[in-house]
Parts: structure tokens; sequence; C-alpha cells
């Protein structure tokens, strides 16, 4: 009588120092051969209670640790906090503030599809895009650092509006980068589209459904490839942000990485577009809103009265209340829907805050995704999910 061996799944772990994984990711697959028939996701190793530390700062103490989630898309972060403050207190921004926020939210786009695009193809043995791209990303952290004096931590965008003017040579210097950038997309999409094996790296890998999308809690990009045509710069709570200008979307046919690599590249087109309307249409004016409530006094009344110098030590060392209420405000991030649900409570710290990342809900189907690709797919996998686990664990 014959005896047959009995063959086990492997097991394996994937990360967290695995150099494709995006971060402290820990995966445990189970896999039949190069199959892979589960993968076990792990998170947390990043988790620095960001939500509860929040409750014990005051609003403009806890700006700055929004640019700390997704490191990579610094001032959208800072910017949906701040507009979900704004929310609470019924606050209307001059339209200048409001141009040059979606100056700065559109070149954070652009920051974070350069990195995730790039990082991807290198993931997937294609080198040369990479240090194309990481050439642009620093002129683009110039940028950041010429704003507000850091290249990643900006800290710029506040309650109100924004913490400075911008100079007119800083302004001019973006838009001649936007008219030599396009080309440099061009550059980039034609080295990879045609590429025979990129696209077989890519093609028909990580399908996911609309239907299954829209269950799991897919936005942005992840959600757009699958057909889905929902961007919350036109449909959502962006509409007063982004009303003066023209926001094509683009969806995808087939949900898969392929389709997701195009839709970035894509936006990075259509973020070019957006901020160069933008540029052209800035009205002058202030970029602080001129409520005293949660508006510091300037600097030049601070040295002739002494009410002014007492209201900026108050607004500094106290912060400043807020009635009780409830908000939630969410942005077209990078990612998807960033969203911030805040409770006040007459008090000038939150009650709760409560963040929602799109890298969360993206990451829970991971093991769907991957179920019964082969080991080398699941990097592509990942990469085009882009995956920041500072908003992720926070």
């Amino acid at each position: 009588m014959l005896k047959f061996k009995e063959v086990k799944n492997f097991l394996l772990n994937f990360g967290p120092q695995h150099p494709a994984a995006h971060g402290v990711l820990r995966l445990i697959l189970e896999t039949d051969g190069e199959v892979i028939k589960k993968a076990d996701s792990h998170i947390g190793l990043l988790h620095r209670g960001t939500e509860k530390l929040l409750e014990n700062k005051i609003y403009t103490q806890g700006l700055p640790y929004f640019d700390r989630l997704d490191y990579v898309s610094m001032m959208a972060q800072e910017l949906t906090f701040s507009m979900s403050i704004e929310k609470v207190l019924g606050i209307t921004i001059p339209k200048r503030a409001l141009h040059l926020r979606v100056v700065f939210l559109e070149l954070t786009r652009i920051l974070n599809h350069l990195l995730a695009l790039t990082t991807h193809a290198l993931d997937v043995g294609a080198m040369t895009p990479f240090l194309w791209a990481f050439e642009e990303r620093e002129k683009l952290m110039e940028f950041y650092e010429r704003v507000s004096g850091a290249r990643l931590h900006a800290n710029f965008i506040r309650p109100g509006g924004l913490a400075w003017d911008c100079n007119s040579s800083l302004l001019y210097d973006i838009f001649n980068w936007l008219n030599n950038f396009e080309t440099h997309i061009f550059e980039l999409e034609n080295v990879l589209i045609h590429n025979r094996i990129f696209k077989q790296r890519l093609v028909n890998i990580g399908v996911m459904s609309a239907f299954k999308a829209f269950n799991w809690g897919y936005t942005g990009v992840m959600l757009r490839s699958t057909g889905i045509k929902w961007d919350l710069r036109k449909t959502g709570f962006l509409n007063d942000l982004y009303k003066d200008f023209l926001v094509k979307i683009p969806i995808g046919l087939r949900g898969d990485c392929y389709d997701r690599f195009l839709m970035r590249i894509q936006e990075m087109y259509e973020s070019c577009f957006i901020i160069r309307n933008a540029l052209e249409l800035l009205p002058e004016g202030n970029v602080m809103s001129t409520n005293s409530k949660i508006i510091v006094p300037p600097r030049r009344n601070m040295r002739m009265d002494m009410e002014a110098l007492i209201h900026h030590f108050k607004l500094c060392s106290e912060g400043y209340d807020i009635f009780k209420g409830q908000s939630y405000f969410a942005l077209e991030a990078p990612k998807g829907e960033f969203g911030v649900f805040l409770a006040t409570s007459n008090s000038n710290k939150p009650y709760r805050c409560y963040i929602r990342a799109p890298g969360f809900f993206h990451l829970q189907s991971l093991d769907e995704m991957s179920y019964s690709h082969m080991l080398a797919d699941l990097v592509t996998i990942i990469g085009t999910q882009d995956i920041v686990f500072g908003e992720v664990d926070r």
C-alpha cells in the first residue's frame, strides 16, 4: 500500500524590517510553495497614542502632531485638523488663504505620488524613475522650506488661515517649476508604461471589484481604480475650497495595480493644472481670519498696546475655548479620505479626537487582494496601496 506524505503550507514572516513593507508592517504569510494562501497583517509597531495625546494639548499644540501621521503628505493632515476646528467655530477664511491652501495641498499630492510611484517601481526592479523623481521632490521640499522654514513638518496651515503670506518670488518659482515638471511626468510615464516587464508585474495583479472596494471602505485612488467616481474635491466637504477650479476625476477600469499606477500619473497632471489655475486667480488680501478669538494680534500692535500683548500671551499659553459641539471634516488627501472627528466641551482642549486614516482601510483588505498570487506579487500590491504607518498605527 502506497503512503502519501502530507504536505503542509509554509509560514513565512514578511517584515517588519523588509524594505518593500513601506514601514513597520509585519505579515505572517501562509504559502503553498510560492502561492499566498493567507496574509495576516500585524500592525501597531509605530503606535504613539496620538488621539489620546491630543486630548491633553491645546488646539494649537495639537496641530504639529498631524504633520507626523502621514509624513509624506504633511500639509494635507494639517489642513484637515484646521478645517475641523474652523467648522466647529464657523469661521470664514479669506479668499487668498483658500487659494494658497489649494496650491500647497496639490503640491503635497505631487510630493506623495512621486514617492509612491517610484518606490513601487524600485520594488519591482525599475531604479531610474526613483532617481528622477527624487530630484523633483527635492525642489518641492525647497518650496516647503521657503514657505515654512521646515522641509517636512511645515506647521504652516493654521486654524483661521495660514501662518503667514507667501512672497511673490516663491509663487513665481512654483509657476515656473510647473512648466518643466509636466515634461518630467511624461518622461516618467513613458519609461514605465511601455516596459513589458513592468506591465507583466502589474496588470491583473491585486484586482478588487467596485462592490468589494466600497464594502472594505476604500477611498481615493484605491476606490476610483475600480470605476467609482468619488473624489471629495468635487463631491464632499471640499466644495467651497475647490469651487473656483475645474477638477477632472480619472477613474480606472479593472481595479488592478496597473490602473492604480496610471491614475496616480494622471492625478499629477491634474494637480499641475489646478495649481496653475489657483496661482493665476490668486486674489490680494489677508491670509488670516479677523476673528480675534483664535487669531493672535499683529506683532506691530504688541509693541504699542498692552492689551494686544496680553491677548497674545493668553492665546499662546492657554489657547482658546471652544463651546460644546462636534464636527467631522474629511479631506481628499493623496492616499484617500483623511478625516478628523472633534468633540469639544467648553475648554481649550478637545474632549475627543478621532482620526480616519485611509491606509488603515486599504491594509485590512491585503489578505483578499493577495490571495492566490505569487509571493513576488505581494510587493507590487503593497506598493500600489501606498501605505504609511504613521497614520495607520497613529
